[in-house]
C-alpha cells in the first residue's frame, strides 16, 4: 500500500524543485527524501522524477501522478480537520496574502473581526503588491485583484463586478482644472500603479460599445497600491485605483472620481488556492466573511 508519508515527500519536493527542499520542508535528510520517491516508483512500477545533477523534472507518468497525490493527500487533511473542528470549531494555520492597500487599511481590521469569531484559528498575514507563488511560498490562500494568469489556480469569488475608478484629490482638480474627457487626460500628471513591475502603457475606458485606449505620460510610478493611493491623496496627480481601495476617500471627499461615465478594466476580486484539495473549511469560511464585508463596504461608500 502506498505511503501518505512518501506521498508527501514527491509533492514536497516536486513543490520545491529538490529532495532538499523537500527534506527541510519535512524535517528529514535529503536521502531520506529520495528514498522515499525511489519507494512511491518502485510501487507504481514507473519512473516519476527524471533527474540530474543539477535539476529535477516531471516525468509524463509523475505529472499525471501528481494531482492524484495532491488529492489524496488533501482529502486526508480535510478528513482530519473535520474531525478536530467537529469537537473545538475552527482551527489551524491560515496564511494569507493580500495586497498592501487592501491589505493594510481594510483586511487588517476584519481579520481581527474574523479570529473573534474562529479563536481557535491562527492567521499568517503577507502584505505584498507583488503576488506570491502559491507553489512555492507558505500561503494557503491569496487575495487577486484582476483576472486570473494561471488558469490552473483555484479562484473563489469575493467580489465578481468589481472596477476601477480614475480620481484625484480636490487640491488638483483646483490647481489643474478637471478632464471633462478621456483625451483630456493626457494633459495631466499621471500617477501610475505598476503591480510586480509591469509597466502600464496604456489605460483603457469604455463608454458603451465605445473604446478608447489612453498612452500613459507618467510622473509618478510605483508597486506599491498604498503609495499610489498616498501621492492622490497629496495631490500629485490622477489616479487609477481599485473601486474598493479610494471608495471611502471618496466618499469622506478627499479624493474626486472622474468620467463616471467611463468604465475602467474590470478587476474582479478572488481568494485563490492553487488546488482544490486546499479549499478547507477554514478557507470557505473566510470567503463568506470576506464577500460580506466587501460588498458591505462597497454599498456603505459608494451607494
Amino acid at each position: 500500500m502506498t505511503s501518505f508519508v512518501d506521498l508527501e515527500v514527491f509533492v514536497r519536493t516536486v513543490d520545491g524543485g529538490s529532495f532538499s527542499a523537500a527534506a527541510r520542508a519535512l524535517d528529514i535528510t535529503p536521502a531520506a527524501a529520495s528514498i522515499a520517491v525511489k519507494r512511491l516508483e518502485q510501487q507504481l512500477g514507473v519512473r516519476l522524477l527524471v533527474r540530474s545533477t543539477r535539476s529535477l523534472r516531471l516525468t509524463e507518468e509523475g505529472a499525471r501522478y501528481l494531482d492524484s497525490a495532491r488529492l489524496a493527500l488533501g482529502a486526508l487533511a480535510e478528513g482530519e480537520q473535520a474531525i478536530r473542528e467537529k469537537h473545538q470549531g475552527l482551527s489551524g494555520v491560515l496564511q494569507i496574502s493580500a495586497p498592501s492597500d487592501f491589505g493594510r487599511n481594510l483586511l487588517l481590521g476584519w481579520l481581527d473581526e474574523f479570529r473573534l469569531q474562529h479563536p481557535h484559528i491562527q492567521l499568517q498575514l503577507l502584505i505584498n503588491d507583488r503576488q506570491a507563488d502559491l507553489f512555492r511560498e507558505p500561503v494557503d490562500v491569496a487575495l487577486r485583484f484582476g483576472p486570473l494568469a494561471d488558469s490552473s489556480l483555484v479562484a473563489l469569488p469575493i467580489l465578481p463586478q468589481h472596477r476601477r475608478l480614475i480620481c484625484a484629490s480636490p487640491d488638483y482638480l483646483r490647481r489643474h482644472g478637471a478632464p471633462q474627457t478621456p483625451a483630456d487626460l493626457v494633459r495631466h500628471s499621471i500617477l501610475v500603479y505598476q503591480p510586480s513591475g509591469k509597466r502600464q502603457v496604456e489605460w483603457r475606458l469604455w463608454h458603451g460599445e465605445e473604446l478608447v485606449e489612453l498612452p500613459l505620460n507618467g510622473s509618478y510610478f510605483t508597486d506599491d497600491g498604498e503609495v499610489a493611493r498616498r501621492w492622490a491623496l497629496a495631490g500629485h496627480g490622477v489616479v487609477r485605483k481599485s473601486a474598493i481601495d479610494v471608495a471611502a476617500d471618496i466618499r469622506a471627499g478627499r479624493l474626486v472620481q472622474l468620467l463616471p461615465e467611463w468604465r475602467s478594466d474590470a478587476v474582479p476580486i478572488n481568494l485563490v488556492c492553487p488546488h482544490r484539495s486546499q479549499v478547507s473549511e477554514r478557507v470557505r469560511q473566510l470567503q463568506r466573511f470576506l464577500q460580506q464585508r466587501c460588498q458591505r463596504w462597497m454599498d456603505d461608500h459608494l451607494a
